[in-house]
């Protein structure tokens, strides 16, 4: 059985546990308090995994939110948002979901384990209001998450994963203006 992870809801689940973007909710929350159980020792995503993210190009879109995507993830494991936040912009459909959830996860101190992404394929599409729409499918590997209320760890299977980045060059780099994602088994099927 795949139990979908916990709290990636950006915008509201559907039975599958995907979900549509936000409205962009009343507006971004201050980041909250430090985090009452210490972070896993697990490395920050390196930027340099992910050539050409910082060329106005396509294949340079694309990198940039696979780029994003991994900190999203990271953030989930070492309590830190601060790269997270800064690759998207201020009133980024979707991220604000995002944003308010990893707060609530870092207050109570949950924190998921060591997380591995395989890349399924990234298409890129065209977009009205951004310079590009960046469709990744992915699976989220195993991996736990430490539960502080009963201060057992909690297993997680393999998710498949299709998140849609809508891409903006700004100021010499990618940044996400809108997000939006799916999660649950034969989610690459669709």
């Amino acid at each position: 059985m795949t139990t979908p992870p916990p709290s990636i809801n950006i915008g509201g689940g559907s039975d599958d546990g995907g979900a549509e973007p936000s409205d962009g909710g009343s507006g971004a929350s201050d980041g909250g308090g430090e985090s009452p159980v210490a972070a896993p020792d697990i490395p920050a995503p390196d930027p340099a995994d992910y050539p050409g993210m910082d060329q106005n190009t396509p294949e340079g879109a694309e990198q940039a939110f696979r780029y994003y995507v991994a900190n999203l993830f990271w953030a989930r494991q070492s309590g830190d948002d601060s790269t997270l936040r800064s690759l998207e912009t201020t009133d980024c459909e979707g991220c604000q979901t995002i944003n308010e959830e990893f707060i609530n996860l870092r207050n109570s101190g949950e924190r998921w384990g060591a997380v591995s992404i395989t890349d399924v394929r990234l298409t890129l599409h065209e977009s009205e209001h951004f310079d590009h729409e960046i469709g990744y499918a992915f699976t989220l590997g195993p991996f736990t998450v430490h539960d502080p209320s009963t201060g057992n760890e909690i297993d997680y299977a393999a998710t498949e994963y299709i998140m849609i980045g809508a891409m903006k060059w700004d100021a010499g780099r990618w940044i996400v203006g809108g997000l939006s994602a799916e999660w649950g088994a034969d989610t690459h099927d669709t």
